[in-house]
């Protein structure tokens, strides 16, 4: 079978799946290729034996010698305790929690084969726990170093070691790409992961732990190529299809809009709603990625698009990650476009019953022009007459297979523009990478009036200090929130810990009004709290992260994050931009438990020194890596799980120059490499 055929049509071989084999499903080693890219994250050298005599402590070794004596002790716990003698020296071996089968291993007289750390002990030299195994005089050493793999505790080491071997001599590795366009001097990548498995004794470990060794380097540049590759391919398929062309009309919705505006648009606001309007003259779909700091003013810039689009007689669709937010939308957009005659239709999971059939019926008719909403926006019964426009905000917090269903939506056969937009600003290098085939439009300046918001951090212990501070804020007329972090991925944590603030703030500040917000109230109940607190009638708000986007109060003036060391950094940086929001300087206060790891030291510090989004963006990058940042784990999208954006930004160039060659000129190939590296994951490219 030819390569690329081989590569398409593999599968998994398995039918009745026994524990080990779920645990690889869960890793995603479905495929020879997975196992053959499933790459040791460190390895113990068995091929070599030495003396015990010449051992020093704290050396990990591996010695061989006769078992002298082996007894079950009881002080000062019961363990079993080996003495090994290699005829240069004796070694004990300590056993705390042993099978009856070690013990057997393990009898006086046999031969054993022992690796571990050599210790000091109160009887001699020993080792604690190492790896035995029983072996005849002259047992041949390893050849290679022994790989230790990435597993889980269904996964035993030994059992992936075969899988990963046997896959290695099934997997179809032959050489896809054309020597002209791999860097010079890189092994095949056969030979290079052959090597990464089982390396050579001599070779320097320092090469393999930093990743500079010709063999990583080829497995790095095979993996930017597909990720280049996957994108032109998403690029190309997306250039194939048609859209709505949206013309601007003179004297249409659009001015009529910008002319009802109660503030003017700033320079960055106008610029992008331009690339925008550009974008959506075009027969193609726009695939536009709107960023800008929070509080930027995106929501504007997305109206503006939006009334393009309902001009030219088509529909919009908006949709947020959460009602509060979806809300805030819906709220600014009814007061901008109602009285330009704009029908605003309101979809979310909790509009049920009646009022939702009406409201799905007005979408289906075409009446309502514009959709806002939640995910209830892409489920089964809602259908648009004529989609042409779907905007996504805060597009990482939907995972891609969501972003994919809105754009199928329309009925008319032809694919809505897309305009995604992000307060998280997503970092130059990552944008060229992840997004090759999308475009970026940003604001980079924030309207008049906004003030910077001065970021303190205290340890929990000045918690008393900081309430004192809110008391202080209160009686002033001013607003406060305090925010409790998702505890361990538990909504219940969560919801107690929230809760036990909120009670402990009531006791503490007699007087004032304190309110709740947390993720399972009803919807008209916190409806109710974010109304009491936009009014003033309510002093302090304790909530959990719901109000992370979308909560505008310019009367509330300081912020308490519970936990911040929990928080990534571009969380705690939507959560600050909650505040400065009026003309009343505010302040951030960061509450941190002790001890504090070295990220979360990172997180702070980054915090303090800026309230730049796109800086606090690249310092997220640093700590988190591109998966996390993208969200990719979440959403399918395929992660670079060897290249580094930063430290291989060479390779990077080396692979975008070969991959526009490579798709136009061998085609079939490329699409093997692409589907050697990310199988079913290109499909996610594009959404």
């Amino acid at each position: 079978m030819p390569e690329a055929a081989a590569i398409a049509a593999e599968s998994p071989a398995r039918k009745e799946k026994s524990g080990p084999q779920k645990a690889m499903d869960k890793l995603g080693l479905l495929r020879d290729i997975d196992l053959a890219l499933h790459l040791p994250m460190r390895y113990e050298d068995e091929t070599r034996l030495t003396r015990i005599a010449d051992a020093h402590e704290g050396q990990t070794v591996q010695c061989e010698g006769i078992v002298r004596d082996c007894r079950v002790e009881f002080r000062p716990r019961r363990q079993l305790v080996a003495r090994l003698d290699d005829g240069s020296d004796e070694l004990v071996l300590r056993f705390l929690n042993f099978y009856p089968s070690q013990q057997k291993q393990l009898a006086p007289g046999t031969r054993v084969r022992v690796r571990g750390e050599l210790r000091g002990g109160f009887f001699g030299r020993e080792m604690v726990h190492p790896v035995c195994k029983p072996v005849a005089e002259g047992t041949p050493l390893a050849d290679a170093l022994t790989p230790v793999y990435p597993t889980s505790a269904q996964l035993p080491q030994a059992y992936l070691r075969k899988a990963v071997a046997s896959a290695l001599q099934r997997a179809p590795l032959d050489e896809l790409l054309p020597p002209a366009s791999v860097p010079p001097g890189l092994p095949s990548l056969r030979e290079a992961l052959h090597f990464l498995h089982h390396p050579r004794p001599d070779v320097a470990l320092a090469t393999l732990q930093d990743q500079t060794h010709p063999a990583w380097q080829r497995l790095k540049f095979e993996e930017l190529l597909a990720q280049q590759l996957s994108q032109l391919q998403a690029q190309q398929e997306r250039a194939a299809l048609r859209a709505p062309p949206l013309a601007t009309m003179s004297g249409g919705l659009h001015e009529r809009l910008l002319a009802a505006l109660p503030f003017q648009l700033t320079a960055a606001q106008r610029r992008v709603a331009e690339e925008i309007a550009t974008d959506l003259q075009r027969d193609r779909p726009m695939h536009r990625l709107l960023q800008g700091d929070v509080g930027a003013g995106k929501t504007v810039v997305a109206a503006l698009a939006a009334a393009v689009a309902m001009d030219a007689g088509w529909q919009c669709a908006l949709m947020a990650p959460t009602e509060i937010l979806a809300e805030q939308h819906f709220r600014k957009l009814v007061q901008w476009l109602e009285p330009l005659g704009i029908g605003v239709a309101w979809l979310t999971g909790s509009r049920k019953g009646k009022a939702r059939t009406q409201m799905v019926a007005r979408v289906a008719s075409g009446e309502a022009a514009l959709v806002v909403g939640t995910h209830a926006v892409i489920q089964d019964d809602v259908q648009f007459a004529r989609l042409g426009l779907a905007i996504v905000d805060e597009q990482h917090r939907f995972g891609v297979a969501q972003r994919l269903q809105l754009k199928r939506k329309s009925l008319v056969g032809m694919e809505p523009h897309l305009l995604m937009m992000s307060a998280t600003p997503i970092p130059r290098t990552l944008a060229m990478t992840y997004f090759a085939d999308l475009d970026v439009s940003t604001i980079d300046e924030l309207p008049p009036g906004r003030t910077p918001v001065l970021t303190k951090v205290f340890a929990d212990s000045k918690r008393e200090q900081v309430i004192a501070r809110i008391r202080d804020e209160a009686a002033k007329g001013r607003q406060v929130y305090w925010v409790c972090p998702l505890i361990e991925e538990s909504e219940t944590l969560d919801l107690q810990n929230a809760t036990e603030t909120h009670r402990l703030l009531c006791e503490a500040l007699p007087g004032h009004s304190v309110g709740l917000l947390h993720g399972r109230m009803p919807a008209a109940e916190k409806a109710a709290v974010m109304a009491q607190f936009a009014g003033g009638q309510m002093q302090v708000l304790v909530a959990t992260t719901v109000i992370e986007v979308g909560v505008d109060v310019p009367n509330a003036s300081l912020m308490v994050i519970e936990h911040a060391e929990r928080f990534g950094l571009s969380q705690l940086h939507q959560l600050r931009g909650r505040v400065g929001r009026g003309a009343v300087a505010s302040v951030c206060v960061l509450l941190y438990t002790s001890p504090l790891s070295d990220t979360g030291k990172a997180r702070l510090k980054a915090m303090v020194d800026t309230n730049d989004g796109f800086e606090i963006a690249r310092r997220d990058l640093d700590i988190r890596g591109p998966g996390e940042f993208m969200g990719a784990r979440q959403s399918g999208a395929p992660l670079l799980r060897f290249a580094d954006l930063n430290e291989d930004a060479a390779l990077l160039e080396q692979a975008r120059r070969a991959a526009p060659a490579l798709l136009q000129r061998q085609p079939a190939l490329a699409q093997a490499h692409v589907q050697r590296w990310l199988g079913g994951r290109a499909e996610y490219l594009k959404a």
